[in-house]
């Protein structure tokens, strides 16, 4: 078993000693936020502080890799970027938003940044126009976002 899988295992293992109601599942996805090391590493460092407890996925990348949207109650390992696990979380809402009409509210609880909705629709707007980039499609203000709310389960 390699390191990463190793980290993982050994976070789903802790994790269900201290809820026993989760032995019968098999270990779930794993991922890190965003797309460089510094903010990868700094959402996982949010979401285990409890700071960060949403995220914001175009339905762009869901369709555009064949992924299944997120659903209540979906379990996900979150990680650094390197791989290591960092918490489990717990998807606890699922809304699919147009960009422009993503709240401030929402923008709060995705925790990052100062938490502002003007920072976040900054920092959003780059990240889809970066993720789109090698596409024939392109960011717009109207495109559709899944606005996931989790909380952490562990540690």
């Amino acid at each position: 078993m390699g390191k990463i899988q190793s980290s993982i295992k050994q976070l789903w293992d802790a994790f269900t000693n201290e809820h026993p109601e989760y032995r019968d599942k098999n270990i779930p996805p794993s991922f890190y936020f965003c797309d460089n090391e510094k903010d990868a590493n700094t959402c996982a460092h949010l979401v285990l502080k409890r700071i960060k407890q949403a995220t914001a996925t175009s339905l762009w990348w869901f369709e555009t890799h064949k992924e299944s949207l997120p659903e209540i109650n979906d379990l996900n390992i979150v990680t650094d970027w390197d791989g290591n696990a960092v918490a489990v979380i717990k998807t606890t809402q699922v809304d699919l938003i147009p960009f422009n009409q993503v709240t401030s509210e929402f923008a709060l609880i995705e925790g990052e940044g100062d938490g502002s909705l003007a920072y976040w629709k900054k920092v959003h707007r780059a990240f889809y126009t970066r993720e789109m980039q090698n596409s024939s499609d392109s960011f717009d203000e109207e495109m559709l976002i899944v606005c996931e709310q989790f909380i952490t389960l562990y540690p």
